[in-house]
């Protein structure tokens, strides 16, 4: 590929911006409450052409994209992301990746690849090469700030209306031996869903080892078939103990930082499911590179949050279980871009027609929220 000059292109530019973005009601986990979420969007431009990725964290990210990275991506062979992902982790190496500089990395990463597919104009799934046009979801919300109410209103839409067969709750919010609201919920959204949609639930690391168990034996009833960091994602000792002691598939992984993490977790034999979050992980790059490791050890992947972000690589992955449409990001994302996907039925399918990821930022509907 050349320029009308006959040079191979270059990266042109790379700018960051980032959008805070008020919660439509209240949010919490097990271990956490917020009220808003920030988007930090990272744009690459070469001959004309726009790459975007983006992941979700301080606004600080984004000014960390601009004065770490910028002068390691502008000028590179837009064509060669592997080496521009290395020698963005290499500039970033005494920043630590886990946090705020391995979220910078990804959200370019993930702009690199767009860039390139937009280039070679195609799809990214067809780029990295489609296991299938379909990826499965399940729907993510349940927070634990929610009423009755709410809480009915929220999975009955995902299951009675859209179609979505799987969904989870958030559950953890009491820390010490009282359960009981927990147990409760659990049993509310089994009555919701219904006998044949599958049940999810969340704990965010809140509980102990032995607690977990001992919920889940208390909602044998509700049939839950996902738990998901029934402790601390750093206790693998805990998940597997855990993961030993429960009929559903444990799950974790969200909190990973680099391959070398996916591999302590897999060989551990910590988890059922391993979660990868390429907004997170080292965008596309880290994720394949990950979602690698999980074959190794027989475990399928499961997306993390960011459906629109993932969907591309998501069906491009073997072994794929499903991707996360989480109900914050969700929304974010139908506001932020242009061609946001649609889960009626219990898939998304990317969009092969258009060039890359097929999402086109709308910077004037952002412009209120604003953070940098």
């Amino acid at each position: 590929m050349t320029t009308a000059t006959g040079q191979r292109p270059v990266v042109d530019s790379l700018r960051a911006t980032a959008w805070t973005i008020p919660t439509d009601a209240p949010e919490a986990d097990g271990t956490l409450a917020w009220d808003s979420t920030t988007l930090v969007v990272a744009t690459l431009e070469c001959d004309g052409v726009t790459g975007t990725g983006w992941t979700y964290a301080p606004p600080a990210c984004a000014r960390l994209i601009e004065e770490q990275l910028a002068d390691v991506v502008v000028g590179r062979d837009p064509l060669a992301v592997p080496g521009t992902w290395v020698a963005m982790v290499r500039a970033v190496r005494n920043d630590t990746r886990p946090g705020l500089a391995g979220y910078a990395v990804s959200a370019v990463d993930v702009a690199c690849w767009d860039l390139k597919a937009r280039l070679l104009d195609v799809s990214l799934v067809d780029l990295l090469g489609a296991v299938g046009t379909q990826v499965p979801v399940y729907g993510s919300g349940g927070f634990t700030t929610y009423d009755d109410a709410r809480t009915r209103e929220q999975l009955g839409s995902w299951v009675h209306e859209q179609g979505i067969p799987r969904v989870k709750i958030k559950i953890g919010q009491d820390r010490g031996t009282r359960v009981e609201r927990d147990v409760a919920r659990i049993a509310l959204a089994r009555e919701v869903i219904g006998p044949d949609a599958e049940l999810y639930v969340d704990a965010n690391g809140a509980y102990g080892a032995k607690q977990a168990v001992r919920v889940m034996d208390r909602c044998a009833d509700a049939r839950v078939s996902w738990l998901e960091e029934p402790v601390s994602s750093n206790d693998l000792d805990g998940l597997r103990l855990v993961r030993g002691q429960v009929t559903a598939d444990v799950a974790a992984g969200e909190y990973g930082s680099d391959v070398g993490y996916f591999q302590r977790m897999c060989a551990a034999g910590a988890v059922d499911c391993l979660q990868i979050d390429a907004t997170r992980c080292g965008g596309y790059t880290e994720w394949l590179r990950s979602a690698a490791v999980a074959a190794a050890h027989e475990l399928p992947v499961s997306g993390h949050c960011a459906p629109n972000l993932h969907a591309h690589v998501a069906a491009a992955t073997p072994g794929l279980r499903h991707l996360e449409w989480f109900h914050d990001h969700v929304r974010i994302e139908s506001l932020a871009f242009a061609g946001a996907l649609d889960p009626t039925g219990g898939t998304v399918t990317p969009d092969r027609s258009a060039p890359g990821h097929g999402l086109t930022l709308r910077t004037d509907a952002m412009e209120r929220y604003r953070d940098r």
